[in-house]
């Protein structure tokens, strides 16, 4: 007989949402994000924008994992008006990007194997080497958790959790590295065909995020058309504005009659706009692969806006 204590729904706490594999791979996420931060933050140190962005990517994975499993443990996520299972795939997405990303750049600016010198000296660099291993592990943790949660054949899903919904975490993802690098003094506005370009990139990353806004609130079955198809009419779309900006793009920044096929001299490398031109050239192709992916694996799915 069950105790008079326990509410007519079940338990309070789902101990499932600590004891499975997807449960156990977050408490992990939670340790090796902690540990990062904190050798980081208590003697590796950092600086500059890519440490920022480093210490930045750590610390919002940590905070937005904890409230999962909080919410999770205490089935606190029912009172919330999000497709539950939409958001947690997208963030386990975007989790796994952020920390790929930390998990190379600071080895790539702040790890030596040589010591530093004082006052930081040899054990700022073991710091650094450790917190460098770690943040490795933070983000095989996630990559586990989308490889664990990720859709499979047959089975009904949150579109988020789908290898389309996946691939519309990178695609905003590789366009925001993008617009990162049109900042950087990347001379966009010298023609109207480059500013083209600028135009799709900022059309489709926010058809992208919309996308993805309506998926996780859960808004998509609320509409008066199948949402499933307005998704793959505007990832077509997007190949074809991608495929524009893949051929307009390169023309006119490293043709010799607009632009210039190789680095000017005297324009010393990471702070020339020809290094951010390049850099726009590769994600653009990058990112158009992945919306013909994304076209491509569409078409053998089944959106179920409910879940």
């Amino acid at each position: 007989m069950g105790s008079t204590m326990d509410p007519p729904g079940g338990p309070y706490l789902n101990l499932g949402a600590v004891t499975s594999p997807v449960g156990t791979t977050r408490l992990l996420q939670l340790a090796f994000g902690c540990t990062t931060f904190s050798l980081v933050a208590h003697r590796g140190g950092f600086d500059a924008a890519y440490g920022t962005f480093c210490m930045s990517a750590w610390c919002f994975c940590f905070a937005l994992t904890g409230l999962v499993v909080a919410f999770e443990f205490t089935r606190l996520h029912g009172c919330l008006r999000l497709s539950w299972g939409n958001f947690t795939a997208a963030f386990a997405m975007l989790a796994t990007l952020l920390s790929a990303t930390a998990a190379i750049v600071y080895p790539l600016y702040f790890t030596r194997l040589e010591c530093p010198p004082e006052p930081e000296g040899c054990t700022a660099r073991d710091f650094r080497l450790a917190a460098s291993v770690f943040a490795a592990l933070v983000f095989v943790t996630y990559a586990t958790e989308v490889v664990l949660t990720r859709a499979r054949p047959g089975q009904v899903t949150s579109y988020m959790a789908t290898v389309s919904g996946l691939l519309k975490i990178v695609q905003a993802f590789v366009a925001c590295i993008i617009f990162g690098a049109l900042v950087h003094d990347s001379r966009y506005g010298r023609f109207v065909a480059t500013q083209w370009c600028v135009a799709v990139y900022s059309v489709c990353f926010i058809g992208t995020v919309v996308v993805v806004g309506m998926s996780v609130t859960g808004r998509a079955g609320t509409l008066g058309f199948p949402f499933d198809r307005i998704v793959v009419v505007y990832t077509f779309l997007a190949v074809l504005l991608y495929l524009s900006a893949a051929v307009v793009w390169p023309v006119f920044c490293f043709d010799p009659k607009y632009g210039t096929p190789s680095r000017p001299s005297g324009c010393p490398q990471g702070s020339c706009p020809w290094d951010s031109q390049l850099v726009v050239a590769i994600f653009t192709y990058v990112n158009f692969l992945f919306y013909a992916a994304d076209l491509a694996y569409s078409q053998r799915i089944r959106f179920v806006p409910s879940l």
